[in-house]
């Protein structure tokens, strides 16, 4: 088997049509599809819900439902608010930066521009609560190969230590002299 690409990616939302319209004003996705029932088909469970799926581009969906038989949404409290997100590249980082504007001027606070070296990026929240991060990758051809050459001596000395190793810590040097 090989993996052809994301069907999609699934998350909940408070409420679907203030979703589908956020997305389509904030960030230009199409509205795909919708696909309620009273019953989920892969449990049988009763449960009535809404499948929104929006266009993310280039073949990507991104999903959502809305369960409103369901106990409020809530998030993993352990793990930390900025690792659960969902990035977007954008075609360039002059688009990353109108998006940033387009998305302040709507009054939605955004973190960034953050300076990863081989990528920047900004990050901001949908009305549901989700991080969203839009990404303009900068990498060189060369950034790119010291990365790959070093990825599996990085994941070696996680795994046995548990710290940060030191290889790559040339990405984030700008960000923290900051």
């Amino acid at each position: 088997m090989q993996i052809q690409r994301i069907h999609h990616v699934a998350y909940r939302c408070r409420d679907a049509r203030e979703t589908v319209e956020w997305y389509r004003k904030h960030l230009n996705m199409e509205f795909v599809l919708a696909i309620a029932e009273d019953r989920v088909p892969s449990t049988k469970e009763a449960d009535p819900y809404m499948h929104l799926f929006m266009d993310a581009g280039n073949g990507n969906i991104m999903a959502f439902f809305e369960i409103p038989n369901s106990p409020e949404m809530g998030r993993d409290p352990n793990t930390p608010d900025w690792v659960q997100h969902i990035a977007f590249k954008v075609e360039s980082e002059a688009a990353m930066l109108e998006a940033k504007e387009r998305l302040e001027a709507a009054g939605i606070p955004v973190v960034g521009v953050t300076d990863h070296t081989i990528f920047k990026s900004i990050y901001f929240r949908d009305p549901n609560g989700h991080r969203l991060e839009l990404v303009a990758d900068c990498a060189t051809p060369e950034q790119m190969k010291s990365l790959d050459d070093v990825k599996w001596e990085m994941l070696d000395e996680w795994a046995k230590t548990k710290r940060a190793p030191k290889h790559a810590a040339w990405m984030h040097e700008r960000e923290f002299a900051a």
